[in-house]
């Protein structure tokens, strides 16, 4: 390794650094000290880092005169300790089953803070949501108001909804990250909309309190989030106002630099004060941009082979990072006792492999790294979202850890899960 520290990427903790002498540091410790003491593979989470990107949204929208509730989309890292902490920096919840809405209030977000959505609840959902008393739940068919209207008659009281409204705004993504379309499997077209109002202000068991919109997730173009906005005030005037989320971030060197959380509230304010006016109450909700970059994984290489290609081979996968495989989602990497700058001599163009039996289990297609062998340990940054939460015993392999860095200290928030474990719903 160079004797001279290395500038990281912009995918990296803010606070992860290399040291010429020991390597990469997340939260002041060197990650294969991390590695030898929780083992691999295992998600590294930033605390700090965590609690300032939520700092830095609260902030932002408090600019709202009527009144903003910044609620974090669970389904990014639906895990206790992210959200409690999130929760201690003025975060609420969006959930999106009755798991999700366990583990918020498990994490001691209060219901008044907590918005339920999705475009298939079940009643076992609906009546959650009703019985802990959420502050919202966002319908999201003719249907699911019927039956919702039933569970909060049941439950004896009147719910507070939104009406989720797809405005035919398509945000540049990836498609199966793409809602806005019109086309899409979530929500009300316009016209549609008005209709399941007075659907709502029929059924006597819940009133109608504004309109819910979210276009899609990993979005850089501010302008997509100006113009859905615009066409979801134009189907009337409303309380509430759930704007969504959908903010992208950057996954490695190279990649698209996103809009930052100041640039992202500038547009939705302005577009919300000149539709439906500074006093509407205000929902947001952010997710992958407030956990992303928080998250390394780090993972041990098991083999190293050459075929037509150098394949390095590590002991993880799509059981703890889904997103390659689904989205085709781009990563960066490094060797943690090791980092190099690019073009660096020793530094060879290799396919970062997962252990499982497919073919297309591949974390990064190509990735310079440094005389890899095995023993090494591999640290993948941004992956603070969308992997913990769609974890999977593929090959019956264990789900990883939960590790919270920060100051020189360590602590497991969520334990590596036993072999025991895996058969622990067996009757038979």
């Amino acid at each position: 390794m160079s004797d001279v520290a290395l500038q990281l990427t912009a995918a990296w903790p803010a606070g992860a650094f290399v040291d010429p002498g020991r390597g990469l540091i997340l939260g002041g410790i060197p990650a294969t000290d991390l590695a030898a003491t929780y083992g691999t593979p295992a998600y590294i989470v930033d605390e700090p880092e965590l609690r300032a990107r939520a700092g830095a949204y609260v902030s932002a929208f408090a600019r709202h005169p009527g009144g903003a509730r910044v609620c974090f989309a669970s389904k990014a890292f639906p895990c206790t300790a992210v959200l409690r902490a999130l929760h201690e920096e003025g975060m609420g919840a969006d959930v999106a089953s009755a798991g999700e809405l366990f583990l918020a209030r498990k994490a001691g977000v209060d219901p008044s803070q907590i918005v339920v959505h999705g475009n298939g609840k079940s009643l076992t959902d609906l009546a959650a949501a009703v019985r802990e008393r959420v502050a919202f739940v966002v319908v999201d068919n003719p249907d699911e108001i019927a039956r919702l209207a039933d569970a909060a008659a049941t439950e004896g009281i009147v719910q507070d909804v939104l009406v989720r409204v797809t405005p035919d705004v398509r945000g540049e993504t990836h498609d199966k990250i793409s809602t806005g379309q019109a086309d899409s499997k979530f929500g009300f077209a316009p016209d549609a909309a008005i209709a399941a109002r007075e659907q709502i202000d029929a059924t006597g068991s819940l009133s109608f309190r504004g309109w819910h919109l979210h276009i899609g997730s990993q979005l850089f173009e501010l302008d997509a989030f100006d113009r859905a906005i615009r066409t979801v005030a134009a189907s009337g005037p409303c309380e509430v106002l759930d704007v969504g989320g959908g903010l992208g971030v950057t996954y490695g060197a190279g990649q698209q630099e996103p809009p930052t959380v100041e640039e992202y509230a500038d547009v939705v304010l302005r577009a919300v004060h000149e539709t439906v006016g500074e006093q509407v109450q205000l929902i947001v909700e952010p997710g992958r941009s407030v956990t992303a970059r928080a998250g390394v994984t780090l993972y041990t290489v098991t083999s190293v082979k050459r075929n037509v290609s150098t394949w390095v081979a590590v002991d993880g996968g799509m059981s703890d990072n889904l997103r390659p495989m689904l989205y085709q989602a781009r990563y960066e990497a490094a060797i943690a006792d090791r980092v190099e700058a690019p073009g660096h001599p020793s530094n060879e163009t290799v396919k970062l492999a997962g252990l499982h039996c497919e073919s297309g289990d591949v974390l990064i297609e190509a990735v310079d790294l440094p005389a890899p062998a095995a023993g090494d340990i591999v640290a993948m940054p941004t992956t603070g979202a969308y992997t913990f939460s769609t974890a999977n015993t593929y090959n019956g392999t264990p789900r990883s850890p939960v590790v919270f860095v920060g100051g020189g200290e360590s602590r497991v928030v969520v334990r590596r899960e036993t072999l025991e474990e895996l058969g622990a719903r067996d009757v038979e």
